[in-house]
């Protein structure tokens, strides 16, 4: 290193440019990778001086652990600005091969695993950044979706695996910054995992999450399925980030523009997070009006099947009332029918009455006229026969009849609507049986009556007989 110590007092262009890309790149002085290529130290320059001043500058020796941490973070500013300037220059989206993406993440890598403790398990000591990044799911639980596609990749086998495709997935979605500054902000939870002046837990780490805002200008799409992740070794190429002095006036314009344009994706996501969440109270309440409208459809078919059942009740009862109207009729036409019979009973009686005056005259008139009566008793012995079978119908008619009427009232008690005009039906029912009831009590009596009468034209009869002989 003390080959790069400037030989000339005087100061000249190229010194200038010198000094000002190693002001620019410091850290690019000393650093040095472990075997295995897990972890990245890198230490402060002081054999050289930044100024073309023939006497080096002596610099009093500072924690090796900050100077680590300062480094990672100008590192991580170098690597964040260099991806959106090359970014904004190409114009399109980012994949997988995109070299400054992969060196960006690189970095962060490094970052994520600075001041990690070991944990010793039975395949031996692990070093690794998953647990911390697991924590973000339980602080914010929209994460719960990228760790749930990270667990559900196939082809990751590792806890390390499982952290870089968190990191890409996260990118993906524009929500890497807001995730590290969760995280960062419980120190108490990250102390599990990170010792005290790790750089997750200084200053530092709050800083790179500051400056990942700017990556959300970036649009990525990155395919991990194909990728292996758990095998890659993290490896800085210092390359990339070496600028000459011309370089740092277009650097300061793209600032200003990156800081722009910052400004306004700021203002967007902004604007978007208000939209989403008046989107989500309108979701809301789109939610709670199909639920009552479900609950209102649901009530409708109810009072539909509700009013179906009374108008099938109705025609139930207006089916039966035409029934026993019917039923009636036929009553009232055998009834009929029997006060035709017994008009034809009196009047031969009466005939026969006028052929009791004559029977000495027309002996043989009698005896074919007692043959006539003879079969006439016989008739009227069916016929009677015939009337109380009828009375024992009509009586169960009108046990039925009573019985239709307690359903009726049952059922006018439960339909409100039509109770009135039932029981005026009812009413009317059992005014009419009423009648029938008194009807058949005279039927009953004039059958009496008939049967005396025959009684004694039998006795007549025997007397004409026993008078002849």
């Amino acid at each position: 290193m003390s080959d790069l110590t400037p030989q000339s007092e005087t100061p000249t262009p190229t010194t200038d440019k010198i000094t000002q890309a190693a002001r620019e790149t410091i850290y690019l002085c000393n650093f040095r990778v472990s075997v295995d290529g897990e972890w990245l130290c890198l230490r402060e320059l002081n054999d050289i001086s930044l100024t073309p001043d023939p006497e080096p500058a002596h610099e009093d020796p500072k924690d090796p652990i900050a100077i680590e941490r300062l480094n990672l973070m100008n590192m991580a500013k170098l690597s964040i600005k260099g991806l959106i300037e090359s970014a904004l220059n190409l114009g399109r989206t980012l994949d997988s091969d995109y070299a400054p993406l992969q060196q960006f993440f690189v970095v962060m890598e490094h970052c994520l695993k600075h001041g990690l403790k070991t944990k010793k398990t039975f395949l031996g000591q692990n070093k690794s950044f998953w647990g911390a990044l697991e924590l973000v799911e339980k602080l914010t639980p929209e994460a719960g979706e990228i760790t749930a596609s990270v667990k559900d990749l196939p082809g990751l086998k590792t806890p390390l695996g499982r952290g870089r495709a968190w990191l890409r997935l996260a990118l993906m979605q524009k929500k890497l910054s807001d995730y590290m500054k969760t995280i960062i902000n419980r120190k108490d939870l990250l102390s599990e995992f990170y010792e005290p002046n790790a750089l997750m837990m200084e200053e530092e780490g709050a800083v790179i999450a500051g400056l990942l805002v700017g990556l959300n200008v970036i649009d990525a799409n990155l395919c991990m399925k194909g990728e292996d992740l758990d095998s890659q070794v993290g490896v800085i190429d210092f390359s990339m980030y070496l600028k000459d002095g011309g370089h740092s006036s277009k650097s300061a314009e793209g600032d200003g523009q990156i800081t722009a344009i910052l400004d306004q994706k700021n203002y967007v996501e902004e604007l978007n997070r208000h939209l989403s969440a008046s989107v989500n109270n309108l979701q809301a309440k789109v939610d709670a009006l199909e639920k009552s409208n479900t609950k209102l459809t649901e009530e409708l078919a109810v009072a539909n099947n509700r009013i179906i059942t009374l108008q099938e009740d109705v025609e139930r009862v207006k089916e039966e009332s035409s029934y026993q109207l019917e039923s009636r009729k036929a009553l009232r036409s055998d009834l009929a029918a029997d006060g035709q019979a017994l008009g034809e009973t009196r009047k031969q009686l009466k005939e026969e009455t006028l052929l009791r005056l004559d029977v000495e005259k027309e002996l043989e008139v009698q005896i074919g006229m007692k043959q006539e009566m003879e079969l006439s008793m016989k008739m009227l012995e069916k016929d009677i026969c015939e009337k109380q079978d009828a009375l024992v119908e009509l009586r169960q008619q009108l046990e039925d009849l009573r019985a239709i009427n307690q359903q009726l009232s049952h059922k006018s008690q439960s339909a409100d609507a039509s109770s009135k005009q039932k029981s005026e039906a009812i009413v009317r029912l059992e005014e009419k049986i009423n009648q029938m009831s008194g009807t058949i009590k005279q039927l009953e009596t004039s059958d009496k009556h008939v049967v005396k009468q025959a009684r004694n034209l039998n006795s007549a009869a025997g007397k004409l007989l026993q008078l002849q002989q």
